[in-house]
């Protein structure tokens, strides 16, 4: 299966949440697809597009994960050497001034990429046994940030905002979803396993 119809499909959701006007009590929305997408590039042509047994779902990316690396719950150690991905990010514009974007050279990792990922190196030390059946995802690819760089979670959107964006996420997630073709979806946290339960009241 080649990897260019997912990659034009995630270009596309990425476009499509840029559009969306940006509530005025949300300080900072960063899309890493845009200035990680290399990154994001290099994790889907390592790991594959064949069809998986199990997905795992995450919610949004966080300020030292999937917001440096453009990899879902992507802690540096975990990108760099296990997976073993080398590559460049530029800048968002704007910056927020509390989160500078450095890629693989950030000194801080993800707490919740560790031990996702962390948990998933020590059941499979090679990167290939995991990706062979196995696939991460996130729900969303925007990083929401209040004015003192506090990951802000979707849930908290302001709720227009929030049904828009759900509505792109969903359709994107069902699309991903009859690509991929798993058994098997696990929801990690919450809002990724009420995101998922409402896509599948909607297929």
């Amino acid at each position: 299966m080649s990897i260019e119809p997912i990659l034009t499909r995630t270009r596309a959701l990425s476009e499509s949440l840029r559009s969306l006007p940006v509530p005025d009590d949300v300080f900072h929305v960063q899309d890493p697809l845009q200035y990680a997408w290399a990154g994001h590039e290099a994790y889907w042509r390592m790991a594959g597009a064949h069809r998986r047994e199990v997905v795992w779902l995450g919610m949004n990316p966080g300020p030292f994960g999937m917001g440096q690396t453009g990899v879902p719950f992507g802690a540096i150690p975990m990108v760099r050497d296990w997976m073993g991905l080398r590559f460049e990010v530029e800048q968002p514009d704007p910056v927020h001034p509390e989160r500078p974007v450095q890629g693989l050279a950030c000194r801080r990792a993800e707490g919740s990429g560790m031990r996702l990922w962390g948990a998933i190196a020590r059941n499979h030390p090679d990167p290939r046994d995991f990706f062979s059946r196995q696939m991460v995802l996130n729900y969303c690819p925007l990083l929401f940030l209040d004015e003192g760089g506090r990951n802000l979670t979707p849930d908290r959107l302001p709720r227009a905002y929030r049904d828009a964006m759900e509505r792109l996420c969903d359709a994107a997630l069902a699309d991903l979803l009859g690509v991929l073709g798993p058994a098997r979806v696990m929801g990690v946290g919450k809002y990724a396993r009420q995101s998922l339960d409402r896509v599948r009241q909607q297929t």
